[in-house]
């Protein structure tokens, strides 16, 4: 449900004394967090401004309107900011649905507390109606618990039927490169507290983007686009391999991804998607010429960074209306790949693979897609229901099983961090 915007939000930034962890400072049941490498803020107590924008609509449309409501949002509020770092001032928290035709909404939160910390510095946000502050709460993690998962929808021998169908779409010419995921479904109990799903997703990759916002909880490798002061950066990966179980044979894991035709297209297809989508608003973007190995605990992928400056006014949130879907999540031509999606997987992907991140007043941001990840939602009323999904580009060349084998690894941040 949407809560609409008051008429004008009071925004109280102060710096406090060092906070070493923010994380139990959230709350339990309904976490919303950003943090990667120890760095990050969560929110807390009651949501002050929910926007929503629902589907079926054209693609990109959803993060558009929701950039435009934004900005009206942002120029009616009073925001006293004295510290004026990355994550403080008017924030709010956003989750986007993958496709814009999901039945999954796409929304921005924004939460009446912010605590948050960046290196040796810490800060409060209090965001209300009046000059009245909510209460800055820390609360000590809940019990221990585990989830069941189990195969979703597409189990593995269906993942290897899809990906076969890819290829025979690759080779017909409809498509030059498609990702295919396969799903997880499970349940965890009632009364299960989160923020313990987002510390082992945190400690065990930290240097990757912990998310959690409206019950989709991960640990994305993957940045979407940053926007700081006119300034314009994104992470491409695109190419997979699983780390390998002794020094020598993870090295021969490196070189050999580094070293592949099939991955280096694939990666190629998606540094292209983004720099195709994001020359509009910024014209002057600096590739790489050759990516790079990425070296993350569970797997090793090609990697770009693309640098750029921005022409306009453009927010975070117009630039992932641009971007999203990118070739690395969708394939390409992007539409033609989408259309095939809708075909090959039997369930709407909701969040997954979609943006995921944040943006202030002055519509600066960071937002990765949304990988290694699950969606939390209502259970039986014992139980909460976890939907968790992998995937990967097919390219011409590409092996069903090496596909389905792919998956796995990709579970395993998500599948370890429940058990």
């Amino acid at each position: 449900m949407t809560v609409p915007p008051p008429a004008q939000l009071r925004v109280v930034t102060r710096e406090v004394a060092t906070i070493e962890e923010v994380l139990p400072y959230t709350d339990a049941s309904a976490p919303l967090v950003w943090q990667r490498t120890g760095d990050g803020f969560v929110g807390a107590g009651p949501v002050v401004v929910r926007l929503d924008e629902s589907g079926p609509l054209s693609r990109g449309e959803r993060a558009r309107n929701l950039a435009s409501r934004w900005r009206a949002l942002a120029e009616a509020a009073t925001v006293d900011d004295d510290v004026q770092i990355p994550g403080t001032g008017l924030v709010a928290f956003g989750a986007l649905a993958f496709d814009d035709a999901s039945a999954t909404s796409s929304s921005l939160l924004v939460p009446s507390v912010i605590v948050g910390r960046r290196g040796d510095r810490s800060w409060v946000t209090h965001i209300s109606q009046d000059t009245a502050a909510p209460s800055m709460t820390k609360t000590a993690y809940g019990a221990h618990w585990a989830a069941t998962v189990g195969p979703g929808q597409l189990d593995p021998a269906h993942h290897q039927v899809a990906v076969r169908e890819a290829l025979e779409a690759i080779h017909s010419g409809l498509v030059s490169k498609v990702v295919v995921a396969r799903d997880l479904e499970g349940t965890l109990p009632a009364d299960a507290d989160l923020r313990r799903l987002v510390r082992a997703l945190a400690t065990g990759y930290p240097d990757t983007w912990a998310f959690a916002v409206d019950g989709l909880i991960g640990a994305s490798p993957e940045t979407l686009v940053t926007v700081s002061s006119g300034t314009v950066t994104a992470r491409v990966l695109a190419g997979t391999a699983a780390r390998g179980a002794d020094p020598d044979s993870d090295a021969a894991a490196s070189v050999a991804l580094a070293t592949s035709t099939k991955d280096q297209d694939e990666h190629r297809y998606a540094v292209q998607s983004v720099l195709a989508s994001l020359g509009p608003l910024a014209p002057a973007l600096a590739a790489g010429e050759q990516p790079f190995v990425l070296k993350l605990p569970n797997v090793w992928h090609l990697a770009t960074d693309i640098e750029g400056t921005l022409t306009d006014a453009a927010s975070a949130l117009d630039l992932v209306a641009a971007l999203h879907p990118t070739a690395a999540v969708a394939g390409t031509p992007t539409d033609a790949a989408l259309e095939l999606i809708s075909r090959l997987e039997p369930f709407d992907r909701g969040r997954y693979a979609g943006p995921v991140g944040w943006i202030n007043a002055a519509g600066d941001g960071e937002w990765a897609i949304a990988l290694r990840c699950a969606q939390i939602g209502p259970g039986n009323g014992d139980t909460l229901a976890i939907t968790a999904h992998a995937g990967g580009g097919i390219v011409d060349g590409s092996d069903p099983e090496s596909e389905l084998l792919e998956t796995r690894v990709k579970f395993r941040p998500i599948v370890d961090a429940l058990a």
